[in-house]
């Protein structure tokens, strides 16, 4: 992806522009504008901008908050459907989500971005563009950041699986429960809440 300015064109030269050039893939993305209907998130030292998923994807994450809907209200917690960025704790690298289960005082790195530490829980629903990423790079992010809870939902998966990670202890979860898509999962505290997972594979 080639970001160019929509100001008049402008000469680089070492000693005066390079110097303003983000830098890192972090100072990339606080550089870049509002990208609506663009995920943007920094994975293994890389900015990614991809697309928003399919309908199909986006049911399934509206599915986990409404599945946990009572429980957020009766104990006053925030739940955010694909649209708010977390900061990883420690790197700063910003992620984003499809599901984040927060307290209404989860600490933020700036105005825009929840801190890792602060967060419940985060889930995942694995796409095909998204398998390496969702399955092997973030659990480790996430529990590097000190997110309690990962839930990962994987409808492409054969058959399609439901595994909740938790225990977060040196960057990676050792507890890790993975059940068929139609079971009942348990997910541990902070959450204390068993998931139907037949929600997921219903039309």
């Amino acid at each position: 992806m080639v970001l160019a300015s929509r100001s008049s064109p402008c000469r680089l030269t070492p000693e005066t522009d390079t110097a303003r050039l983000p830098a890192t893939a972090r100072e990339l993305f606080d550089a870049l504008p509002p990208l609506p209907g663009l995920r943007t998130e920094v994975i293994d030292g890389r900015l990614i901008v991809s697309p928003v998923g399919t309908p199909e994807h986006a049911r399934i994450a509206m599915l986990i908050n409404d599945a946990l809907f009572s429980l957020r209200v009766q104990r006053g917690w925030h739940g955010f459907v694909g649209n708010v960025d977390v900061c990883i704790d420690g790197p700063r690298t910003p992620v984003e989500p499809d599901f984040v289960l927060a307290p209404p005082d989860c600490p933020r790195w700036g105005d825009r971005e929840l801190l890792s530490s602060g967060l419940l829980m985060v889930a995942e629903v694995i796409s095909p563009g998204s398998v390496e990423d969702d399955r092997v790079k973030k659990p480790p992010m996430y529990a590097a950041g000190g997110v309690p809870v990962m839930l990962l939902v994987d409808p492409i998966a054969v058959p399609p699986t439901v595994t909740v990670l938790s225990d977060a202890k040196e960057g990676e979860y050792q507890t890790i429960t993975r059940v068929a898509m139609g079971s009942t999962v348990h997910i541990p505290d902070p959450i204390g809440f068993d998931l139907d997972t037949a929600v997921f594979s219903e039309h």
